[in-house]
């Protein structure tokens, strides 16, 4: 199902860093079209170039979007980089891409304060309402995770005995809290009313021993920290 593409985007700044010219021209005009401001470069290095720069004209962009493998070595550049500006500058929104599931990269990407982070799979970019409702929910210091990640990472942690104790309406859920979704918005997608989703949320933190906090990033932190990632 696609999502209505309702995000507000008027003067929102995007700094763009990805090496297939075809892709990022067309993201270029996707985002444009949409009252996005965007400046595109074609890997890691000009990334980093490109953000400095802005930031010595104190005008750091909204959010960063990266593709994780970039040229030379098309293993992590784009990681390493969005990493490195996380730590130069705090609080950077980025959103990292990439053609298939890498649980190790979002371990990495996760590390510390997550917030104002997001990664998704190249096939979700191409549904313009998810990409640009992700673009704003990661500048809004939201923490915004691919599904197909997220399932991987709970794949990972079946073994774990707190995990075992959830029923199945209670994974459900958890799946959804850790794409950082609200109340409202597991409620939509679940068809279920409003309390019974908050009575479900109270189960799964009880039964995995993690703090309940209304806030939604730090949900989506508590859960990946119990997965491990």
């Amino acid at each position: 199902m696609t999502v209505p593409d309702t995000t507000p985007s008027e003067g929102m700044r995007v700094v763009l860093a990805e090496d297939s010219g075809i892709l990022r021209d067309g993201l270029v005009a996707l985002l444009a079209r949409r009252g996005y401001h965007v400046t595109a470069v074609p890997d890691g290095d000009q990334l980093e170039a490109e953000v400095v720069r802005l930031a010595n004209e104190s005008a750091l962009p909204d959010v960063v979007v990266s593709d994780i493998r970039m040229p030379p070595t098309f293993t992590d550049e784009g990681l390493r980089i969005v990493v490195a500006l996380r730590e130069r500058f705090p609080g950077l929104p980025v959103l990292l891409f990439s053609q298939y599931v890498e649980t190790r990269y979002a371990g990495v990407l996760l590390q510390g304060d997550a917030r104002g982070v997001g990664y998704l799979l190249k096939d979700r970019v191409v549904d313009v309402g998810e990409f640009t409702q992700a673009l704003a929910r990661v500048a809004r210091g939201e923490t915004v995770l691919d599904p197909e990640v997220v399932s991987q990472l709970m794949g990972a942690s079946d073994r774990d005995a707190g995990r075992s104790r959830l029923t199945a309406r209670e994974r459900e859920v958890l799946d959804l809290i850790a794409q950082g979704r609200s109340n409202g918005g597991i409620a939509e997608k679940l068809f279920l009313s409003q309390g019974a989703v908050e009575k479900n949320v109270a189960s799964i933190f009880q039964k995995l021993d993690l703090p309940h906090d209304a806030a939604d990033n730090r949900r989506v932190l508590a859960v990946l920290r119990y997965l491990g990632a």
